[in-house]
């Protein structure tokens, strides 16, 4: 264990990774016997140098937490009551065997939630776990995060995985769209100390430019902000890349010998002039322009989307076009612009081996035809398939460290699809929103409870490192990890019969770490079990506590693509097809989102009703530096203080509405209502209103003390399953259309 040891024995130094977000701040635990003493930054990690942000600090609050569950529970009246693990585990097994027997196995679905991506044994005996339930749907956070970009790296270079980061540390032109990495710290682009990075870029001489709807605390240290109206990001990038043909700003450099479909980008990006998309976006021709030639004459350059630029109604052709910039102007696979990485364990390569790239739309769902992805359902469909009755439905759930009621959009009819549900299992250690519906909840170690490898980060990493850790603290003698509670219930699914002790047997065969350890070895930095190399092996790594740099990203194409002809695909058919709806809604005109029918033209959104005229605010989301989507509120340290779940509102739309200050308003959607403070602000733009997601704690059953007494308002209670992205079936949570009164003057 990393560690030091004072004289007496009584102290000593933990280094690991926070795993509570993307970024992997390296962290110094201070431990006193059996207690933490102080969790600060690890200067010597090679890759954070120091950084922490307030999250981190929640790990010892998740670590001592009296509302965490230990042992599993099982509903019993209005509350639960502990059972052994053999009980829990004999009766989900049980339970789910006999669902699929009655009404098959497809009448079983797995709901996976983000926290998961930070624990590499449960990633990698998840996979044997889901070919046990054999069933077909399968849910998780992805649909609500980052699917497009998933979707686009299948697309373009082959691979689901081969996702281009942005260089930061090297780029003298950073675009950022609809993202906020300084409260962030990177997302699918993992850059711990965010603020020190976009610091230096202007330090160097370079430029930072920001559209956002809102002047975000990414837009306060950039050189430029504009406001956008949201959902409209593709018309401006397609507005940029009109500019870069016309002008003969197009240079792909050394891509050029190995992409196709420039030529297809050239026509379609043609009619898309500055001139013709400024109305809707609201930016003014001339700007666009200037922008494009800034992008076109940098040394180097990199144009950055995330959230609001993918989960809303073109998300996936805005993901993509975000692509085509980087690639039409040099800037794809080259130093300072849009780079992958190569982690020490490659799943990339290891993804590629299986035939696991990744694969759109081999399957619908049985509603609304709704397409899969990497074998995974679009999450805003989980409700009605459910509720619809027919041969197919979802009669039975399992979920895995995910809070749907708060995270997929229009929570309060999943809250009560789960309701209605024959049996619900959990994998969790807190009685949130959603597992509150459980009939048994299985809860797994805590953080510091287990090792720790960040098997899919360092995938989204802006720079080449490593870092393992063992765990701080033994876990109770009765305790399950997550990876051993999917193989004990695997076993239960394979062989009814089939005691724990021989489940167990079989984790002991080829635990996570000896995993871990071959795809260390056999990575691009290994040592290939050749005692005498200098290369990587668990046990190397485990003696390098503040991790091991393993340099910058390098040009890797086209070595690294997985497409079929071997080049780079820029312009896939089915990206070209969906700019029809882009092409009707600028040729409706809209000035924003709000008049437009939800889930806009094509099959998957063409049942969405209009959204009517009343509705004539747009909503978008937010992050916030000390909240990370919905289970960290039952900290102290980081809901104390004011109140941050609000709505940010102009102070000209206020006035229009009668909306004098602080105050409590209503904001009404389609699907619902939330009331909630207001806090006005000309930080958001005209038309916009803003609130922060992963709040909504006070739903009957929830054991959340902390999160209760800061409850907020769940933003998902507002947004629309209807409103989706056409293409790719990811919700569109950002561009709602809503309206706000004060509640005086509320409808009822």
């Amino acid at each position: 264990m990393s560690s030091a040891t004072s004289s007496q024995g009584a102290t000593r130094t933990h280094h690991r990774t926070c795993n509570l977000c993307e970024a992997m701040c390296g962290i110094a635990i201070e431990v006193e016997g059996d207690r933490i003493a102080s969790i600060r930054g690890d200067e010597r990690d090679p890759f954070s140098r120091g950084y922490i942000c307030p999250k981190a600090l929640a790990l010892q609050d998740l670590h001592e937490d009296g509302d965490r569950l230990r042992v599993p529970v099982r509903r019993a009246g209005s509350g639960f009551q502990p059972i052994s693990w053999d009980e829990a585990f004999d009766e989900v097994g049980g339970r789910l065997r006999e669902t699929q027997a009655r009404h098959g196995r497809d009448a079983v679905a797995v709901y996976l939630g983000n926290p998961r991506g930070h624990n590499y044994a449960s990633l990698l005996y998840l996979i044997p776990f889901l070919e046990a339930l054999r069933t077909r749907n399968c849910f998780s956070s992805t649909s609500v995060d980052q699917l497009p970009h998933h979707l686009i790296g299948t697309l373009l270079f082959g691979h689901q995985l081969l996702v281009p980061v942005p260089d930061i540390d090297r780029t003298s032109f950073l675009l950022i769209l609809g993202a906020n990495p300084v409260v962030s710290n990177g997302s699918l682009m993992s850059a711990p100390g965010v603020r020190r990075r976009i610091e230096a870029i202007r330090a160097r001489g370079g430029a930072v430019v920001v559209v956002d709807p809102r002047r975000t605390e990414t837009a306060e240290i950039a050189d430029r902000h504009h406001f956008i109206r949201p959902g409209t990001d593709v018309f401006l990038v397609l507005g940029i890349l009109s500019t870069l043909f016309a002008e003969r700003l197009v240079a792909p450099g050394r891509l050029g010998g190995f992409v196709n479909g420039i030529d297809e980008i050239e026509r379609i990006s043609g009619e898309f002039t500055p001139e013709r998309v400024a109305p809707e976006v609201g930016i003014e021709a001339a700007e666009i322009r200037a922008l494009a030639r800034a992008f076109a004459a940098a040394p180097s350059a990199v144009c950055y989307g995330r959230i609001g630029a993918c989960l809303q109604e073109f998300g996936a052709l805005t993901t993509w076009l975000v692509a085509v910039l980087n690639a039409v102007t040099g800037n794809l696979d080259r130093p300072g612009g849009a780079m992958f990485t190569r982690p020490a364990v490659d799943v990339v390569a290891i993804q590629g081996l299986l035939g696991q790239q990744g694969e759109f739309g081999r399957s619908r769902t049985r509603v609304r035809k709704l397409p899969a992805f990497a074998g995974e359902y679009p999450a805003a469909a989980l409700a009605e398939e459910i509720l619809t009755e027919g041969p197919g439905q979802i009669r039975a759930l399992l979920t895995m460290a995910g809070n749907p009621v708060l995270s997929t959009p229009n929570g309060r009819a999943l809250d009560g699809a789960l309701a209605s549900l024959d049996f619900v299992a959990c994998i969790d250690f807190y009685i949130n929103e959603t597992t509150r519906h459980a009939h048994v909840i299985l809860p797994p170690t805590g953080p510091l409870e287990r090792d720790h490898y960040d098997l899919a980060f360092h995938a989204f990493a802006v720079r080449n490192t490593a870092k393992y850790a063992p765990a701080l603290f033994a876990p109770a003698d009765d305790a399950r990890h997550d990876w051993e509670i999917l193989v004990e219930l695997a076993a239960r699914l394979a062989a009814p019969g089939l005691a724990g002790r021989a489940a167990r047997a079989v984790s002991w065969a080829l635990p996570p770490t000896r995993l871990l350890d071959a795809a260390l070895r056999f990575g691009p930095y290994g040592d290939r079990l050749n005692p005498l190399s200098s290369g990587l092996s668990l046990r190397k790594l485990e003696r390098e506590v503040h991790g091991v740099d393993l340099g910058p990203l390098e040009p890797c194409l086209p070595d690294r693509l997985f497409t079929r002809s071997g080049r780079i695909e820029l312009a896939p058919e089915v990206l070209i097809a969906d700019l029809d709806r882009a092409r009707a809604a600028l040729g409706r005109g809209r000035g924003g989102a709000a008049g437009r029918e939800v889930g806009g033209a094509g099959e998957a959104g063409a049942s969405g009703p209009s959204a009517g005229a009343a509705y004539d605010l747009q909503l978008i989301g937010r992050r916030q530096l000390r909240s990370n989507n919905s289970w960290l509120h039952n900290s102290h340290r980081l809901v104390k203080g004011r109140n941050r779940c609000t709505l940010l509102m102009h102070p000209d739309d206020a006035a229009r509405r009668g909306i004098a200050g602080a105050q409590r308003v209503r904001v009404s959607s389609r699907v619902g209502s939330i009331d909630i403070d207001v806090e006005l602000t000309d930080a958001v733009m005209p038309g916009v209103v803003s609130v922060p997601h992963g709040w909504g704690h006070g739903r009957d059953g929830v054991q959340l003390g902390t999160a209760r007494q800061h409850a907020g308002e769940s933003v998902n209670d507002v947004t629309d399953h209807l409103a989706i992205d056409a293409l790719s079936g990811t919700a569109a949570l950002n561009g709602v259309p809503v309206r706000v009164a004060p509640i005086e003057a509320a409808p009822a």
